[in-house]
């Protein structure tokens, strides 16, 4: 078996679509479909956030209805349908009744998603008007996936999708995977129970509850831990489905390969989004290592992430070190400052409680003129670590959302 991530091998047992239903002031495409062919199995994570949007509540009530089936993924963006009220939520239905009615499903195997600006009424009546068209746009080809992924869109500036395959025993068992987000990133995924909306479809055989048992893992360490502003959406979703269209099995034989593949096709999204990111000119990773635990060097992580000060400075190259080991000193972790190291790029910064003897700022502002660099810290406290992936604070994005509702 062996495992890839290059081409367009697409997993059999879904068609895709996307029109133009006029949610968009802009008039691109705004709302997408994935259809499959015969239901499929899938385990899906939402946000945490105490406010959701409609789409989240009627898809929690689906998949609990249903057990995990699916038949069509609905997906609109420019409007989230969030802060709506209970309009919102009929609004939803009522999209789902006629996808439903279109698609030749039952209304709760329609898994809907939102992503877009909060508070404005919903247009459930152009959704509902696009479906037919839509119809006519569904393919299986990776152009008709594309399409899917380009529709889902709002702040992004580029199409998000990862492709993986499988070989098991000459047949092969696909991934593809489609993501959106750009701004309001900060995804905290959680059982069921601007914005990140992630769409995982493969062919493999799998129950629903199997699928739970590996995307968990694989959204823990990908986009859990991811930032690119600290907020948290009302609409986060990430949704795994499984046709079983291959006629593979996830076995114990299997199991690992795939979660491997799984795991390449979220890194490789999360990586994208944090690379679009609204007004994004540098990708930062902190790797912290040296920890008791792998949730308290997350802690320190985010702390880092999130501070406008730390942020700022990347945007400019500034290898101001004394805002990382400040962020990391209020993160909530108890360490000794004497035994924490810090390097940017792998340049020492801080260590031994102060400046490291080796600090050269014109170097460490040189590393951090590149696209991406890592930010490492040890804080000689065990052997848990953690990789986060965030990125600086610009002006552009300033410009971006003081200006998203108008």
């Amino acid at each position: 078996m062996d495992k890839q991530t290059n081409g367009a091998a697409l997993p059999l047992g879904f068609k895709w679509g996307a029109v133009k239903a006029g949610i968009k002031a802009s008039g691109n495409l705004d709302v997408a479909v994935a259809v499959a062919a015969k239901t499929a199995n899938a385990a899906v994570m939402f946000t945490r956030n105490q406010v959701v949007a409609a789409p989240v509540t009627v898809g929690r009530r689906h998949l609990a209805a249903t057990g995990g089936r699916v038949g069509v993924v609905l997906v609109n963006a420019g409007n989230a349908n969030c802060a709506t009220g209970q309009a919102g939520i009929d609004a939803c239905v009522q999209t789902c009744v006629a996808a439903a009615e279109q698609f030749h499903c039952i209304f709760d195997e329609v898994l809907p998603s939102s992503t877009g600006i909060i508070g404005v009424p919903f247009p459930a009546a152009k959704v509902v008007a696009a479906l037919p068209a839509l119809e006519e746009t569904l393919g299986d080809s990776a152009e008709h996936a594309e399409l899917f992924a380009t529709a889902i869109m709002t702040t992004d500036t580029k199409k998000k999708v990862a492709y993986a395959t499988v070989d098991v025993d000459g047949v092969e068992v696909r991934i593809f995977g489609a993501a959106k987000g750009a701004g309001m990133i900060h995804p905290q995924l959680g059982p069921p129970h601007a914005t990140m909306l992630v769409y995982l479809f493969t062919d493999i055989a799998a129950e629903s509850a199997e699928l739970r048992e590996l995307l968990e893992p694989a959204v823990e360490r990908s986009f859990n831990c991811i930032s690119i502003d600290g907020d948290t959406s009302t609409n986060d979703t990430v949704a795994l489905l499984a046709s079983g269209a291959s006629g593979v099995k996830l076995d114990e034989r299997v199991r690992e390969p795939f979660a491997n593949a799984l795991k390449l096709v979220c890194g490789s999204l999360a990586h994208q989004i944090v690379d679009d990111g609204e007004g994004v000119g540098h990708v930062v990773a902190l790797n912290i290592t040296g920890a008791r635990t792998e949730a308290e060097a997350k802690q320190v992580a985010k702390a880092i992430a999130h501070s406008p000060l730390c942020k700022t400075a990347w945007s400019s190259a500034d290898p101001n070190w004394g805002r990382l080991i400040a962020a990391t000193g209020y993160s909530g972790v108890a360490f000794d400052p004497a035994k924490v190291k810090i390097t940017i790029g792998g340049l020492p910064v801080f260590e031994d409680g102060g400046r490291a003897a080796a600090f050269d700022e014109a170097a460490a502002h040189t590393v951090m003129l590149e696209r991406e660099y890592t930010i490492a810290i040890d804080l000689g406290l065990g052997e848990a670590e953690c990789r986060f992936l965030t990125c600086d604070l610009t002006e552009e994005y300033v410009r971006i959302n003081a200006d998203y509702s108008t």
